[in-house]
């Protein structure tokens, strides 16, 4: 596999939020607000995009519904009223700015109808081209532990193994049915491995079975963490099952093409030195409200 710079990411942004329920009727749950480490309030979108930004991404391709463009258009690349825009500060008039230039950075992607998490990747086909693209989560804020970002992180394994990479996180059995699981064989233990198998959603005896790995407690897993970088190869399989119409609990998914594109072209998982808050569930997005600041 030839080796070229990431340059571009993905964020699909395009789902219901049935889990947040009746907020998501009037907000998208990738525009639920966050208060992030510079004390700016902010919806969640624009911290995942500043991630990526962050992490030397040139450009964003977020995959939306047709009625929500405006939202985001309005959002990174308009200004507030003009008489709005007067009663802010002068430091949040001069973020406005900035909002405009990271606008010039992204492009709106359509997803017609919600087909699936897969669907809505496959829907970057297009903009992404042929190229290697790093893949992020619309409802997921990202943490490092280390001076890295999680992003940068990623990108870096990526560069020095050069194939497909899956950022992971290990995580007690009990709520691995929620979850895409790996098993592999360490390169360098509780960091880089050599990918086997990539299960989506397993049961614990499933998992008891087929994806332990080496070194971690029998009651534990190591499941995906929500930043992947993929060759455009995983489009081809994601265009097959559509055309096939293979659906797995109703919906195109990604796991099942990620463990395609493996076996075709190998794939590595880091575990990252980071942690990922979910804001897709009631819970998780108010303990994300308490702890990303940190």
């Amino acid at each position: 596999m030839q080796q070229s710079k990431v340059r571009k990411a993905v964020i699909p942004a395009a789902g219901f939020g049935t889990r947040l329920f009746p907020a998501t009727k009037v907000v998208k749950k990738e525009l639920f607000p966050i208060v992030d480490r510079d004390g700016k309030v902010k919806p969640a979108i624009l911290a995942i995009v500043e991630e990526a930004i962050a992490g030397g991404i040139e450009e964003i391709g977020i995959v939306v519904q047709s009625r929500d463009r405006d939202i985001f258009t309005d959002f990174f690349q308009n200004p507030p009223r003009q008489e709005l825009y007067n009663k802010l500060s002068p430091e949040s008039q001069e973020y406005c700015g900035y909002l405009q230039e990271l606008g010039k950075k992204i492009t709106l992607l359509t997803q017609q109808e919600q087909e699936g998490y897969g669907h809505a990747v496959y829907c970057a086909k297009e903009w992404v081209k042929d190229e290697t693209f790093l893949l992020m989560l619309g409802d997921h804020i990202y943490s490092s532990n280390i001076e890295k970002s999680c992003v940068r992180q990623v990108l870096d394994v990526y560069e020095q193994v050069n194939q497909n990479v899956v950022g992971l996180i290990e995580m007690p059995e009990t709520i691995i049915h929620k979850a895409g699981c790996v098993t592999g064989v360490w390169h360098s233990f509780n960091e880089i491995l050599t990918l086997t198998q990539v299960y989506e959603k397993p049961s614990v005896e499933y998992a008891r079975q087929n994806l332990c790995v080496e070194g971690i407690a029998s009651d534990r897993f190591l499941c995906i963490f929500g930043l992947y970088v993929l060759t455009a190869k995983i489009f081809d399989f994601l265009e097959e099952h559509i055309q096939r119409n293979f659906r797995e609990r109703g919906e195109f998914q990604l796991t099942s093409c990620l463990e395609q594109l493996r076996q075709d072209e190998g794939m590595t998982g880091y575990v990252v030195k980071g942690k990922t808050f979910d804001i897709g569930m009631p819970d998780a997005y108010w303990q994300t409200v308490i702890d990303f600041r940190g």
